[in-house]
């Protein structure tokens, strides 16, 4: 093929309609995603950008709403343990998965009950 996959540009979750505030408060303030700017002409969409590093994702609006509970981003992180800590400290539940040969690895469900993924090799 003349063509190779570089890298994934974002993940899309959705939340449900005037729920985009409850979204915020957990992307951005608990899990410290910082908002970017969503081009102008898509703002009449709803839903937000957010970025952590290289990690993009896209909140939309769907109505109606139904969570991703199996499909889900999975998100290297940087000292595992710490973050699992953090969660805890703000009452976050999370599913840890063991079945990964040589990683840690945890679930957490977002308030709609989207389903993210925090993996580091081990």
């Amino acid at each position: 093929m003349a063509f190779y996959y570089e890298k994934l540009d974002h993940v899309q979750l959705t939340a449900p309609k005037d729920e985009e505030q409850t979204a915020r408060a957990f992307y951005v303030h608990v899990l410290g995603f910082k908002e970017m700017n969503k081009p102008e002409n898509l703002q009449k969409n709803g839903g937000f950008w957010l970025q952590s590093g290289d990690v993009h994702i896209h909140i939309g609006v769907e109505e109606p709403f139904v969570p991703a509970r199996k499909a889900h981003p999975a998100i290297y992180v940087k000292h595992l343990d710490e973050l699992k800590q953090y969660l805890q400290d703000h009452d976050v539940a999370y599913l840890e998965d063991e079945r990964l040969p040589n990683y840690k690895r945890f679930y957490v469900s977002d308030p709609f009950g989207n389903r993210l993924e925090f993996l580091e090799k081990s």
